[in-house]
């Protein structure tokens, strides 16, 4: 089972402050979130588009579901539920004015405000997309989450090893000794 749903955040553009929509899955048993896309205008065509990416027979993210909740927003149109169904997921939607059905990825969108959006000055799509795959980077494997008690969504399979050198410092070295012999 997985939920769908948008959230917005306003980024700086050439044509002035624009809001944009983001939408989100999530895979409710295991808390796994995926970021389907941001636009400025998410029309029929553009949910079509999310449609077919999330269905996708390789790596969609809703392959191996049956149910995806969403709310009666018009942008889950009636194609976009027909591509899902024709898929075998199911589209569940919620009653009118229940944002508390939907609650898991409600308390996603709090976290990705408060710990991402809102500290950032976001200029143009590109940084806005650059941001929320950082933040559902550390969301996954560096946060903890108290429905999983307190286990990580995705854990690393093994720490980074803090102790080993990095490759690049013998020839930062190299690089910093001879502009030194230069000047």
């Amino acid at each position: 089972m997985a939920s769908i749903d948008f959230t917005t955040v306003e980024v700086w553009t050439k044509g002035g402050l624009t809001t944009f929509y983001l939408l989100f899955v999530m895979e409710l048993k295991t808390r796994r979130v995926a970021f389907a896309g941001c636009t400025t205008n998410p029309n029929e065509a553009w949910m079509k588009t999310v449609a077919l990416e999330l269905n996708n027979r390789e790596d969609g993210f809703l392959n191996d579901k049956k149910y995806l909740i969403m709310d009666r927003d018009a942008t889950f149109s009636q194609t976009f539920r027909d591509f899902l169904r024709n898929d075998g997921v199911k589209p569940v939607r919620l009653p009118p004015r229940s944002p508390n059905l939907n609650a898991h990825l409600e308390r996603f969108f709090g976290s990705l405000k408060s710990e991402c959006l809102y500290k950032l000055i976001l200029f143009g799509e590109t940084a806005t997309r650059r941001a929320v795959r950082s933040f559902l980077v550390h969301y996954h494997t560096a946060r903890n989450h108290q429905g999983l008690d307190n286990e990580l969504t995705m854990p690393l399979d093994s720490p980074p090893d803090i102790d080993a050198e990095i490759e690049t410092t013998e020839r930062l070295g190299g690089l910093l000794r001879s502009y030194r012999r230069a000047a």
